[in-house]
């Protein structure tokens, strides 16, 4: 009974082995060493179709804190492979638009990044959503500059972060994981261009950045959130009213620059001469961040004069972080409830169409 059994652990043994040729005496040829794997080109372009593909999200990256690691930046494709999980709600895309800090985007690349957009929307009817980058100091501005000339309902949603990657309790990843959800929820379409960070959704147009360094920093004072990202779904509460994305006339396609417009702070015995200066460095639109309701200070009324003499349309906002101008004198445009530094974005992309006052009032009463 024993010699079975005997067998029996042989052949267990043989067949547990990668070969059952192991009674040959090895090899004495040297190993090679390992080869390097040949990188990916740092874009990943779009999977085949299968029926059980989840929506397909292209992340557009730009740069900014989320990526800013330190010894060196964090690439498009670097970003994506920190959020675990994505796959559950989306099929990501992703390509390196640029890899700098906020403050080092031009206006060229604003209109570059808005074409390019414009093309993947264009040119595949399949996509989705997108997911732009940002570094958090100009992320406002770039989000609402999207708003305003990208012509299609689908979403894109504007993620940064407030901490590196580098740093304890950095979270962008959980900022990219939420924008990915954004974009590829069907809830998200015809909502315009929207800030997601901090589990909420933030339209562009109304969010600002409140605070220099803490997490919750992006909010909308007044009118509350467009929505949350939940862990068991993408909530919305509202929509917003102004024209935006594929209800915008704006095209950037055959733009090659934005005119100069510059903003200028009214604070107690202001000079008008700074009003001037800008005119005569170039400036074609001038936006006055005025210290309440409208009115300005110092010598400022004469430099909107010689604004009205020379042509150059003025936009009256309010630095009170809220609020709304109405009216506008006889030669200025109200600027709304915009924000100063959004009432100028408006301002560059009204002149490339009109410089009348008239036509400038109405598009800055439906934007």
């Amino acid at each position: 009974m024993n010699a079975p059994v005997r067998v029996s652990a042989v052949v267990l043994l043989c067949a547990s082995t990668l070969s059952c040729s192991s009674a040959r005496p090895p090899q004495t040829t040297p190993s090679r060493p390992p080869q390097p794997r040949a990188q990916a080109p740092e874009q990943r372009p779009a999977p085949a179709a299968t029926d059980a593909q989840t929506p397909r999200v292209r992340l557009v990256a730009t740069g900014g804190t989320i990526s800013n690691r330190t010894g060196g930046r964090l690439t498009a494709g670097e970003l994506v492979n920190l959020v675990p999980g994505l796959a559950r709600y989306a099929t990501p895309e992703y390509e390196q638009f640029t890899n700098v800090a906020s403050s080092e985007l031009t206006l060229e690349q604003w209109l570059n990044l808005a074409k390019r957009i414009n093309e993947l929307y264009r040119t595949d009817p399949q996509l989705a959503g997108v997911v732009v980058t940002s570094g958090t100091d100009t992320l406002e501005e770039l989000a609402y500059f999207l708003n305003l000339t990208i012509r299609d309902p689908r979403p894109v949603a504007v993620v940064g972060s407030m901490r590196n990657p580098s740093t304890l309790g950095y979270e962008g990843g959980a900022n990219l994981l939420e924008g990915f959800r954004v974009a590829a929820d069907p809830s998200s379409r015809s909502r315009g261009v929207m800030v997601v960070m901090n589990d909420e959704i933030n339209a562009a147009r109304e969010v600002t950045k409140t605070d220099a360094l803490r997490l919750q920093t992006f909010q909308t004072r007044g009118y509350g959130v467009l929505g949350v990202v939940d862990l068991d779904r993408v909530v919305y509460y509202r929509r917003v009213e102004r024209r935006h994305t594929a209800d915008s006339e704006f095209d950037v396609s055959s733009l090659m620059e934005l005119p100069r417009v510059d903003v200028l702070l009214t604070y107690q015995g202001a000079s008008g001469d700074l009003i001037k200066s800008a005119i005569a460095a170039g400036a074609k639109g001038v936006v006055m961040a005025t210290a309440g309701a409208g009115a300005t200070s110092g010598t400022q009324g004469e430099g909107l004069q010689y604004a009205a003499s020379k042509g150059i349309p003025v936009v009256i906002t309010t630095r009170a972080g809220g609020g709304r101008i109405a009216g506008g004198g006889r030669d200025s445009i109200a600027g709304e409830d915009l924000a100063p530094l959004k009432a100028r974005i408006l301002l560059m992309l009204a002149l490339t169409k009109t410089s009348d006052v008239n036509e400038l009032r109405r598009i800055f009463s439906e934007y």
